[in-house]
């Protein structure tokens, strides 16, 4: 609703006295100060600068003193010279600067020409400026300055009608500025945004290839160890879980989504071949003899791999012009990534398995070497067992040893009757002597040994050094064997599998361009630049306005 202005009135009176007017015109520098600067006086040849009105004064008094007349002349005559406002000002203050007491700017002309200074002249407006102590001018001569005229509000009195056409023209121009902004802001609605946002709907609807997507996921197992296993603690909690292979899910996904897994597709089925075909539009089309940066480009805009870490699921959809060839992309890729999950282990499993057999091949050579020290210690000496043999051998000089006694008794009690029988008592000696004989040869073959063959205590300390060496070896190779089989168990459970829980199935029906959101999401990508260049450009002209 627009509000009728409200005009107030005014009313000047004009009852200003004649005398009055004559007195403010004769007072002070009113004859300077009433002009503009810098503009020619050129009153009539009898004007006396005060027009009609009669001099202050005039009508008490007459000019008898010829000083005076004289003086009159002279004025008048200064008046025809046209000086102007400004130079009339530097004629006071030349006249003031002299200690000179003019009546007005003509008469101070006057009295400077009557001393003979020329109030024009450049070197006395320059004494004007006097600096004081810190380099200014005189503040307290002032230069004389014209008193601007008073704008005063209009007497004039709109009327009803005239007030009402004011109005419908100020709603028209308003009017008229909005609907021209609105003008320009649709103008510039319609080049920065819509036009562009028509421009992408029309390539998604009309230009753009359709592509079909081959969608697939697989998961990447570990071997199940048996109850027996040497699987224990963590690792058996976490067994059969997506953390165990999380890093393998991991280096799969990295795997099928670098430039060696495309290069590879490139050498299986062409892969660089038919993004290049000319049926494909230009923007998703790739030239024959890309890079392979380029070609990489492509092909990682269509093969998007993902993971999930918490069900340890990798997906994968491929996307290709025909919907036949992005399931056989999709088929390839898959078996590579098995190859990829079959070595990802197998150097471990050989790096186990080799340093078990080592160290079994290694025990067990030094078992058979032990075996064979023992078995040379018994063909040397002729002996199976030196233990066996030295006990018989004790066993019998300790039957000698009886006999020996025995035979010592008899020739004892022959030798203690008076008359004992010679024959008896030589054949007891005999005995003695052979027992004797018999006993140190015994006990020669236990301790002493000779050139070619070693005693029968030095042989059996050898034989029994060669068989605890021979039995500590067998413990050896006891547990290597025991190593190589928890290692060919551990072997199995590092074994990684893929298994997979979406079969890649041709499609029917093209996924990809998605014309309708690719169009909304270009118009709202294009009026978020909009509104951001706006706000910043409002920003900153308020910037520079302020």
């Amino acid at each position: 609703m627009t509000t009728k202005p409200k005009a107030k009135k005014f009313r000047i009176r004009r009852s200003t006295s004649l005398a009055s007017e004559a007195v403010r015109r004769t007072s002070g520098d009113a004859a300077g100060t009433a002009r503009i600067d810098d503009q020619p006086f050129a009153p009539g040849a009898n004007d006396d600068g005060f027009g009609n009105t009669p001099y202050p004064g005039a009508a008490a008094e007459t000019l008898s003193d010829p000083d005076d007349v004289a003086s009159e002349n002279a004025i008048a005559e200064i008046r025809k010279e046209g000086l102007t406002g400004r130079q009339l000002r530097m004629a006071r203050r030349v006249a003031q600067k002299n200690g000179l007491a003019p009546t007005s700017d003509f008469d101070a002309v006057r009295l400077l020409r009557k001393q003979g200074i020329d109030p024009f002249k450049r070197s006395n407006m320059l004494q004007l400026v006097v600096p004081d102590a810190e380099g200014k001018g005189d503040a307290a001569q002032s230069v004389p300055r014209t008193v601007p005229k008073p704008q005063l509000p209009s007497t004039e009195v709109l009327a009803e009608d005239h007030r009402a056409r004011e109005i419908i023209r100020m709603q028209r121009d308003i009017v008229r500025r909005r609907r021209r902004k609105l003008i320009q802001l649709f103008s510039r609605l319609a080049f920065f945004v819509l036009l562009p946002t028509f421009l992408t709907g029309y390539y998604y609807f009309a230009i753009a290839t359709p592509m079909y997507a081959t969608k697939s996921e697989f998961v990447i197992q570990q071997a199940q160890p048996s109850m027996g296993g040497a699987g224990s603690g963590l690792a058996s909690m976490f067994s059969g879980t997506s953390i165990a292979t999380s890093q393998d899910s991991i280096t799969v996904q990295g795997y099928l989504g670098s430039l060696e897994a495309m290069l590879r597709l490139e050498e299986d089925l062409g892969f660089v071949s038919h993004f290049s075909q000319p049926e494909i539009d230009p923007l998703q089309r790739l030239d024959p003899d890309a890079s392979k940066e380029k070609a990489y480009k492509v092909f990682k805009k269509n093969v998007k791999i993902s993971y999930d870490p918490t069900e340890g699921v990798i997906k994968m959809e491929v996307v290709a012009a025909d919907p036949e060839v992005s399931r056989q992309f999709s088929e390839r890729l898959i078996h590579y990534a098995e190859e990829q999950v079959d070595n990802l282990t197998q150097r471990l499993r050989a790096d186990q398995m080799q340093g078990a057999l080592e160290s079994f091949d290694l025990a067990e050579a030094k078992m058979l070497a032990a075996q064979q020290r023992v078995l040379e210690l018994q063909e040397r000496v002729g002996v199976l067992d030196p233990v066996s043999e030295s006990q018989a051998l004790m066993t019998q000089v300790a039957n000698f040893e009886t006999q020996l006694a025995e035979k010592r008794l008899t020739l004892q009690q022959l030798l203690d009757n008076q008359r004992p029988n010679r024959a008896r008592v030589d054949g007891t000696q005999g005995d003695i002597r052979r027992l004797e004989s018999l006993i140190a040869q015994l006990r020669s073959q236990l301790t002493v040994s000779g050139s070619n063959t070693s005693s029968l205590a030095r042989v059996s300390g050898e034989l029994r050094l060669a068989e605890t060496d021979l039995q500590t070896r067998q413990l050896l190779m006891t547990q290597a064997l025991q190593q190589v089989e928890t290692a060919r168990i551990e072997a199995n459970r590092q074994t990684r599998y893929l298994e997979t829980g979406v079969n890649p199935i041709a499609p029917d029906t093209a996924a990809y361009p998605r014309a309708f959101e690719n169009t909304i999401l270009a118009f709202l990508i294009f009026g978020g630049i909009y509104l951001m260049i706006s706000l910043t450009a409002s920003i900153l002209r308020e910037q520079v306005s302020a």
